[in-house]
C-alpha cells in the first residue's frame, strides 16, 4: 500500500545534525514554518539492503514545471491527494531528471566532500544562512507527538518528514511503502537568486519500471537504471504552443541516435495525465527524426507539462519536461 501521510513540508531550514555512518544514518534537518512550528527532515544516507549506498542527483538550477505548481501553497505542512494533478514528485513519471545522471556515495566518512553527508550539508547550510530560503521536503508525515521530545533537536511535540526518497520500485521487503506519486524529494527554493535546487535521492536496490497503479516492480523486466547515452529513440523536441485557435496542432520529434532501425510500432507518447498519443507505426531509420502529430491522446499544456515516450510494452523510454517559460514562445519548438 502506499505512504499513509504524503505530502510537502515548507519551512525554513534552522539547524542541521550529521549522524554517523553506525546502523541506519540519516542527515537531520530541523525546519520551522512561519507559525513556529518545529519539524524535523529525516533523511537517509544509508539503505538497510545492498547496495548500502545511496544513489543521488542534485539540479542546482531546477527547471521543472513542479516548482510552479507549488505557487500558492501556504507554510507548513501541506497534505497532497495521490496523483499527477498536483505537485506531487514521482521520479518514474514526472521526469523530474534522467535517473542514467545518478551517481552514488557513501553516507558519512573523513574528509570534505566526499560523502553524501557533505553533500547535503552544502546546499541545506546556505539555506540556514539565507533567511529567505525555503526547503519544500516532499515525503511522509510524522506526529506530532505532544509527549515525545524530538531526538534530535529536542522540541516539543516531536513532529517531522521521512521517506525523503524514491519511494516506489522497493524489494519485496519494503514493498508495503509502493506508490506512484508520492515520492520523497527536497527542493531549496532561494528567492533572491530566483533559483531552485533540486535534491534528489533513491536505493539502489529499487526499480525504475514500476506498475502505474500500485508503484511495484513490474515482474519480468529490467528495472535498472538506463546507461548514460543508451537510449537509442528519445524526446528531441516539441511544438508545444502552435498558432491558430484550440485544437491546436502540436507534435513531438523524436530521434533515433543509435546505429541500426528501430520499429516503433504500438509506441506512444504520453503526457503527464497519462493520456497517450500513438506513434507512427515502423521503422525509424538509424540517425533519422520523426515528427509525431499529437491527436486525440496527449495534450501540451502552455504552462509547462512532461513528455513521457512509451515503447509498445508500455514501458518508459525516455522522458522530458517543459516550463511555462519555454513554452511561451509561439510557433517555436522546445528543444530538449
Amino acid at each position: 500500500m502506499p505512504l499513509k501521510a504524503y505530502g510537502v513540508l515548507i519551512a525554513r531550514a534552522v539547524d542541521v545534525r550529521r549522524e554517523g555512518a553506525a546502523g541506519t544514518p540519516h542527515y537531520q534537518v530541523h525546519l520551522a514554518d512561519d507559525g513556529g512550528t518545529n519539524y524535523r527532515a529525516a533523511v537517509n544516507v544509508l539503505s538497510q539492503e545492498r547496495p548500502s549506498e545511496l544513489l543521488y542527483l542534485v539540479d542546482e538550477d531546477l527547471r521543472h514545471p513542479v516548482t510552479a505548481r507549488l505557487d500558492g501553497l501556504p507554510g507548513g505542512w501541506n497534505s497532497l491527494p495521490p496523483g499527477p494533478g498536483g505537485p506531487n514528485l514521482d521520479f518514474v513519471r514526472g521526469n523530474l531528471f534522467d535517473p542514467a545522471r545518478m551517481r552514488t556515495l557513501p553516507p558519512d566518512v573523513s574528509g570534505p566532500d566526499n560523502d553524501l553527508a557533505d553533500l547535503l550539508d552544502h546546499y541545506v547550510r546556505r539555506a540556514v544562512a539565507d533567511p529567505e530560503a525555503r526547503l519544500y521536503v516532499f515525503g511522509e508525515r510524522w506526529g506530532p507527538e505532544p509527549a515525545v521530545k524530538d531526538k534530535a533537536f529536542g522540541f516539543l511535540p516531536g513532529n517531522g518528514v521521512h521517506d525523503i526518497h524514491m519511494n516506489q520500485g522497493n524489494s519485496r521487503r519494503f514493498q508495503g511503502d509502493d506508490g506512484v506519486w508520492q515520492d520523497g524529494g527536497i527542493l531549496l527554493h532561494f528567492p533572491g537568486q530566483s533559483r531552485w535546487v533540486g535534491v534528489f535521492l533513491a536505493f539502489q536496490s529499487q526499480s525504475w519500471h514500476t506498475d502505474d497503479a500500485t508503484g511495484h516492480s513490474i515482474d519480468d523486466v529490467d528495472g535498472n537504471r538506463p546507461q548514460p547515452g543508451a537510449q537509442p529513440v528519445r524526446v528531441v523536441a516539441a511544438l508545444v504552443n502552435p498558432a491558430g485557435p484550440a485544437p491546436e496542432p502540436e507534435a513531438v520529434t523524436l530521434i533515433n541516435a543509435s546505429p541500426a532501425p528501430v520499429d516503433l510500432t504500438g509506441w506512444q507518447v504520453a503526457d503527464r495525465l497519462g493520456q497517450a498519443s500513438a506513434v507512427p507505426p515502423g521503422p525509424l531509420a538509424a540517425g533519422a527524426c520523426l515528427l509525431v502529430p499529437l491527436t486525440g491522446g496527449a495534450q501540451l499544456g502552455n504552462h509547462g507539462g512532461e513528455i513521457t515516450l512509451k515503447n509498445a510494452d508500455g514501458l518508459k523510454v525516455h522522458g522530458v519536461s517543459y516550463t511555462a517559460e519555454q513554452a511561451a514562445r509561439e510557433s517555436w519548438s522546445v528543444v530538449f
